[in-house]
């Protein structure tokens, strides 16, 4: 779906400066070039998103969009889709090439997938030549016959990178920002200035209208969050620094590693799994589509998601099994500390380890190949780096304070239990 949650001001819809110095008018001023003379009596609406604006003029039959580069990024394509998900609606999609040729393609997708070419479309859109451009900030035009209402949901999406070819059926790379928004087409545009006469229309975010799919990927990464970086952590630690002063640190300890990671750790890792059946339903016929990598397609990277997802699964229940033995079957006779507790150690900081290591993944790599809601902020990867460097750091200054007084009070214990044995 074409999602996106930022917005920025509404743009003055039309402006009528003639069209020899369009080319020299800011993005936000040359979304068309209409003579004066040609705005009586028409209608039409605008607004604009992080990288490109976007405007309609309705005309009687027909109805004019253009799609307007802000110059923050350079142009791959940009692209309109008549409806409010992507899945089922008509999509225009154009770009520019290196010969100066501007590209109209015209596509749908039956789900959230690489839109393909639709061969004879229920609305033909034809480009104006004539007013797209592709030099400075690029605009591109077309018109096609008007539906039937004024107001219009519409879904967009703009992508930095090029298909690398003049052909309506290219691959596609994914975008980096999609989103929606509603234009009402029945707002008088001033003569005079070739806008809409009320500048200050609403626009629709597209951040409360996220697919089912897109709403499990994001609760799959707050989970798995929580049960990786805060409560499986929580708990090795709570047992490190706790357990030489006092024994109820084990009741701790279970608390936060069975009874509050357990749920969440299979809740974050059966959404991550729920949120890749449709994924890969989409993509596993489809060559490297959406994908920013080269070499890695889409496909291989759900099935490297889904195959950390099962290790980290088995392992950690694996570990609590351990630890459940390690602390109802003690034993008997023993002089040193049985190997089971150190590797049960071990096996707790592999899994925190590959759970940080798997959201680092996540939000760096894998999040813009299947959210489509853009890249994370980058002061998420600075809390990682820092709560990862943390929590190890923290870990050795544990042992480093208490392993000394934690193995002299489990030696004492055995030596009184070996004392207590040999006395019945």
């Amino acid at each position: 779906m074409f999602l996106s949650s930022h917005f920025l001001a509404i743009l003055p819809a039309l402006c009528t400066v003639a069209t020899g110095v369009s080319a020299a008018l800011s993005p936000s001023n040359r979304m068309t070039a209409r003579d004066n003379t040609t705005t009586a009596g028409l209608t039409g609406d605008s607004a604009c998103t992080t990288n490109m604006c976007i405007s309609a003029v309705l005309n009687g039959s027909t109805t004019q969009y253009t799609l307007a580069s802000t110059g923050k990024q350079s142009v791959g394509w940009m692209a309109i889709g008549f409806g409010t998900v992507m899945a089922g609606s008509p999509m225009v999609i154009m770009w520019p090439n290196s010969n100066g040729s501007v590209t109209i393609s015209q596509r749908s997708a039956p789900t959230e997938q690489m839109p393909t070419l639709v061969a004879n479309p229920a609305r033909v859109a034809t480009l104006d030549t004539a007013l797209s451009t592709t030099s400075g900030n690029p605009q591109f035009v077309f018109t096609i016959p008007s539906d039937s209402s004024t107001a219009q949901n519409l879904i967009f999406g703009f992508c930095d990178t090029n298909p690398g070819t003049a052909d309506p059926s290219a691959t596609l790379q994914m975008h980096i920002e999609n989103g929606n928004l509603n234009l009402d087409l029945s707002k008088a545009l001033n003569s005079s200035s070739g806008s809409s006469t009320s500048s200050s229309s609403t626009q629709t975010s597209g951040s409360s209208m996220l697919s089912s799919t897109q709403r499990m990927i994001i609760a799959h990464a707050i989970v798995s969050v929580i049960a990786f970086a805060l409560l499986l952590p929580s708990g090795v630690l709570l047992a490190r620094y706790l357990r030489t002063f006092t024994p109820t640190w084990y009741t701790g300890h279970w608390i936060a590693q069975l009874g509050l990671a357990g749920p969440a750790v299979i809740v974050g890792i059966s959404l991550g799994f729920a949120a890749a059946g449709p994924i890969r339903s989409k993509i596993l016929d489809q060559h490297k589509v959406f994908s920013r990598c080269p070499i890695i397609t889409a496909a291989d990277n759900i099935r490297d998601l889904q195959t950390t997802g099962i290790v980290l699964l088995v392992l950690y229940l694996f570990q609590v099994a351990l630890g459940a033995v390690i602390h109802f079957v003690k034993p008997k006779n023993s002089t040193r500390r049985p190997i089971q507790n150190y590797f049960h150690a071990l096996l707790g900081l592999t899994i925190i380890g590959l759970g940080l290591y798997q959201i680092h993944d996540g939000y760096s790599r894998q999040w813009t190949y299947y959210s489509g809601l853009g890249l994370v902020a980058s002061g998420v990867n600075k809390l990682w780096i820092v709560w990862s460097t943390l929590i190890p750091v923290l870990y050795v200054l544990g042992l480093l304070l208490f392993l000394r007084k934690q193995y002299r009070q489990e030696a004492a214990a055995r030596t009184e239990k070996s004392q207590i044995d040999s006395e019945h």
